[in-house]
């Protein structure tokens, strides 16, 4: 199949460096590896055109091979402003001849400009994190909808945009919430987000975990991640929800919960983990100390009221790389991370290519699924299938050299029966 061959990257220069780290992440991902191989030999994307936006990794770049190598004619645009590695897009365009439009740092112009060369390739696939692509579909192209086979979704955020939609009987293709499946959010969300978001605080900051209050707001899978490292490099974590059994929970773990209104006035560190907006207010701006520093690993970057920490500010300056001061009029001095952005990605790589292995294993087979099923699915937001779960979880334990036991022939009867008992 011919290969778009338009795009738009920073340098291509970069793409030397670009194609040495994505094979070191190839290293760590032998499930997608193991996929790749079959794809190529099988073909089973053949005539379909992907546009997929997507955070531009490493790990990304090892997904977007295995989809061209399953006959798959690719395009991809970023996710987010500040997620792209330049020398990954420039890799991407060089050696693997996939369409990239992405750009570290390009503004909002720019951002949407890509995404709208992403839907003018006319896909048959689409491929989301935070439904960008799949919400100019059903907005400005909604002539377009009716090529498109099916989409995947890689985020809590995205799959809420889809519920919705598909609540008000508005979307318009099928679509297939890879974020729920099990080797998805139990891992990724969890271990992966919890250790890249860390990774991103102190490479921005350099700042001593241990003895600070941190604060976690929201307990999702990804707010137990990140409370779960904070905790290991030595923080005392707060966490804040409204969700009680969430609640319940953290302080069963082991933190303590408050309000955002009190854990405002003594915590030292704040990351939002929530998917929705103003989490972290004007009003809790007032309240906090001299030197706090605030951050989010949610996809978009309204969990912070960033317009009122702009409004309080006397002066603003650039503290560090990817760390911006605010003085307000006191005196006092807080700092953001990352523009608001997704602090994992903004300011360190994101997660581990160990864990996105099983998350990336679940968009190619995910895709394969929707193109034998397209005749039979109906325009509703769907689970990944439990097989392709199970089937990822065996191959990713196998590669990991961990055996595990298998039911006998009586203890499966006994599980499925209902007149065995004491």
């Amino acid at each position: 199949m011919a290969q778009t061959l338009r795009h738009d990257v920073k340098d291509l220069a970069l793409a030397p460096e670009g194609v040495r780290r994505i094979a070191w992440a190839d290293r760590q991902m032998p499930v997608l590896a193991a996929i790749r191989e079959r794809f190529e030999r099988e073909q089973p994307l053949a005539g379909h055109r992907i546009s997929a936006c997507l955070h531009v990794t490493t790990e990304t770049a090892n997904l977007a091979r295995t989809l061209s190598a399953g006959g798959a004619d690719v395009v991809l645009c970023a996710s987010n402003p500040l997620s792209t590695q330049d020398d990954v897009a420039a890799a991407l365009v060089e050696e693997y001849g996939v369409a990239v439009f992405a750009i570290k740092g390009e503004d909002n112009d720019t951002y949407y400009r890509h995404i709208e060369a992403a839907v003018d390739h006319r896909p048959h696939l689409t491929m989301d994190d935070g439904a960008d692509v799949i919400g100019v579909l059903h907005s400005a192209r909604r002539e377009q909808l009716g090529d498109v086979i099916a989409g995947t979704e890689e985020t809590t955020t995205g799959v809420i945009r889809l519920k919705a939609l598909e609540r008000d009987g508005k979307l318009g293709f099928p679509v297939i919430a890879v974020n729920e499946a099990r080797t998805k959010h139990l891992f990724d969300n969890r271990y992966g987000t919890g250790q890249s978001t860390i990774d991103g605080i102190i490479r921005a900051t350099n700042v001593l975990l241990a003895g600070k209050r941190f604060v976690v707001a929201g307990y999702g899978w990804t707010g137990r991640g990140v409370a779960m490292r904070a905790r290991g490099m030595g923080a005392h974590v707060i966490v804040t929800e409204v969700d009680p059994l969430r609640a319940l929970e953290a302080a069963m773990d082991g933190y303590e919960v408050l309000p955002m209104e009190a854990a405002a006035a003594i915590g030292d560190l704040f990351c939002t983990a929530t998917g929705d907006k103003n989490v972290v207010t004007r009003a809790h701006m007032e309240r906090m100390k001299d030197g706090a520093i605030l951050s989010n690993t949610g996809h978009f970057n309204v969990e912070i009221e960033i317009g009122a920490l702009r409004d309080l500010a006397v002066e603003t300056r650039e503290a560090r790389a990817m760390v911006d001061e605010f003085t307000m009029a006191d005196g006092r001095r807080l700092y953001l991370i990352g523009e608001g952005r997704l602090v994992n990605l903004a300011a360190a790589e994101g997660h581990p290519a160990l864990v996105m292995d099983m998350s990336f294993a679940n968009q190619a087979l995910s895709a394969e699924w929707v193109i034998q099923n397209a005749a039979t699915l109906e325009r509703k937001v769907y689970d990944v299938p439990r097989e392709i779960d199970d089937e990822i979880a065996r191959l990713k334990l196998a590669t990991m050299g961990i055996d595990i036991d298998t039911l006998t022939e009586e203890q499966a009867h006994y599980l499925a029966s209902w007149d065995e008992g004491t």
